[in-house]
């Protein structure tokens, strides 16, 4: 069978003006080094999802968004369809197998993602959400690489990038489908959207082209309207639901999407932690509500060291001989984990305040430090803890011990929420630690809790001042009434100097 045996419709099936009616509509997740780069995350290898025949629709049609969705996005792509079967196939072959490609819409619904936990089955497999063409280019005429992508809403141009700069080349895709997936004539693959991806409403016109530059290639445009679904779901189907992830990730981008950008711990924050005490720290806390933000049982390996940085997570669960043989041993959850630090942060690990057994020895934090780890925090032993502590990467832990790992802690997950010294700690959260013991502080009340623990070391500064000068402390520590007054007045005379 060929590519043009599959053009002609067959009896009783819905038929679509290019492929007839394929056996399968393969998409792949990401591609681009553009929309890798907004994603934050950069694939290995690549990787796939199934959409519906039935999601196939012709230019100048109509795509529905639910009723009570607000986030549909268009994704402009270039589609292979298939014109002979592939069944594992090089990679220097794989084009071969390509009859033609056109422009495609994989459209989908950010609001539904959730319901299918990444089978992306409801978001992006409804009736009209992979349209394709209107017309085609002739694989054997073109290298796959020179092809163009570009995408308008409302007449505006918001894609424009080339193949030449996708991470896996057409071919090559054809090929890794192939090695367990048979391809059949008419089979459409699509093969990922570049930046600039972003939410439509009822009303927006969206296009899309694909073309060889220069030349007189092209499949013209490809036309959907976007309108509003006339019903809402019923309440037996998953409803849209959406947070600011979701916002962020169909905009492209929070700023797009209107949201506070993320947090960031600049420069300037850190210049401020550096110049505050965890005992400070820890008592603004307390005025704000917070009584839960000390990891306890964990001290530094050298006086004198101070740790800042946002928390990655690792999490050991008890000593089991069979849990042991299954995820100790090899590239583990721990050994991944300290593979993945970057610049910056902080290794917290939850061991149960078990110091019975290492969770932590020299090869592993020295690999954290040529990262660039600001630190690592354990409730747990740390072995080989001469040399950790010669290290330049401060480490607070519950002491030495050389036993290792198995005998107490089996390595199981990480970056999630850990219990580390009584405290729960997200990954992010901001890990401030000195002589005094080791916090964690939430990001969003980090600035408060810096702000007003900067303007209480100022306060307990000037008061120790005045007891080295030979004040009681009575009225003084606190401030109070004249103490008060004086400081408050010599505070605003030095303002009025800057």
């Amino acid at each position: 069978m060929t590519y043009d045996d599959v053009r002609s419709p067959a009896e009783g099936l819905r038929q679509h003006p290019l492929v007839g009616r394929p056996g399968k509509v393969v998409a792949l997740h990401l591609n681009y080094p553009s929309r890798i780069a907004q994603r934050g995350r950069t694939p290995a290898k690549p990787s796939y999802f199934l959409k519906p025949v039935t999601s196939l629709a012709a230019t100048d049609q109509t795509a529905e968004r639910p009723r009570g969705a607000e986030l549909l996005a268009f994704e402009g792509e270039i589609a292979l369809i298939v014109g002979r079967e592939a069944r594992r196939v090089a990679p220097e072959d794989g084009w071969s197998h390509v009859a033609a490609v056109t422009a495609a819409n994989d459209l989908g619904v950010y609001d539904l993602r959730a319901a299918d936990k990444g089978a992306n089955l409801r978001s992006k497999g409804g009736d009209g959400y992979t349209p394709l063409g209107p017309g085609s280019i002739p694989a054997a005429e073109v290298d796959p690489a020179a092809l163009r992508v570009r995408t308008w809403v409302n007449d505006r141009l918001v894609q424009d990038d080339s193949a030449g700069t996708v991470v896996f080349p057409f071919g090559e895709l054809i090929a890794d489908l192939s090695q367990l997936i048979t391809l059949e004539p008419g089979d459409v693959v699509l093969t990922g959207t570049p930046a600039g991806s972003s939410v439509v409403g009822p009303g927006d016109v969206v296009e899309v082209e694909v073309d060889v530059p220069g030349t007189e290639l092209r499949t013209g445009k490809l036309r959907t309207t976007v309108a509003e679904g006339a019903e809402p779901l019923p309440a037996y189907s998953a409803q849209p639901a959406v947070d600011d992830h979701q916002r962020a990730e169909a905009w492209g981008s929070r700023e797009a999407a209107g949201l506070e950008p993320p947090f960031e711990l600049t420069e300037e924050r850190v210049a401020k932690l550096r110049r505050v005490a965890v005992a400070t720290l820890s008592a603004q806390l307390r005025k704000h509500g917070y009584n839960q933000l000390s990891i306890d049982g964990v001290r530094s390996d050298a006086l004198g060291n101070k740790i800042i940085g946002r928390a990655r997570t690792l999490r050991f669960v008890p000593a089991r001989e069979d849990l042991f043989r299954s995820h100790g041993g090899g590239y583990n959850a721990q050994k991944r984990t300290f593979d993945s630090l970057r610049p910056g942060e902080v290794l917290v690990v939850e061991a149960r305040g078990e110091r019975g057994s290492g969770t932590v020895g020299d090869i592993l934090a020295l690999r954290a430090q040529v990262l660039g780890a600001a630190g690592i925090v354990t409730d747990g032993g740390v072995r080989d803890y001469s040399a950790v502590r010669d290290l330049d990467i401060p480490t607070f832990s519950g002491g030495p011990h050389p036993a290792v790992l198995g005998r107490k802690h089996v390595p199981w997950d990480s970056d999630i929420a850990v219990a580390c010294g009584g405290a729960t700690v997200q990954p992010g959260d901001v890990i401030v630690g000195d002589d005094d013991g080791v916090l964690v502080i939430p990001p969003a009340l980090l600035d408060g809790v810096l702000d007003a623990a900067i303007e209480q070391e100022a306060e307990e500064e000037w008061i120790a001042a005045r007891v080295a000068e030979g004040a009681a402390v009575d009225g003084l520590y606190p401030l109070t009434g004249e103490w008060r007054r004086r400081y408050d007045a010599e505070r605003g005379d030095q303002e009025g100097t800057k």
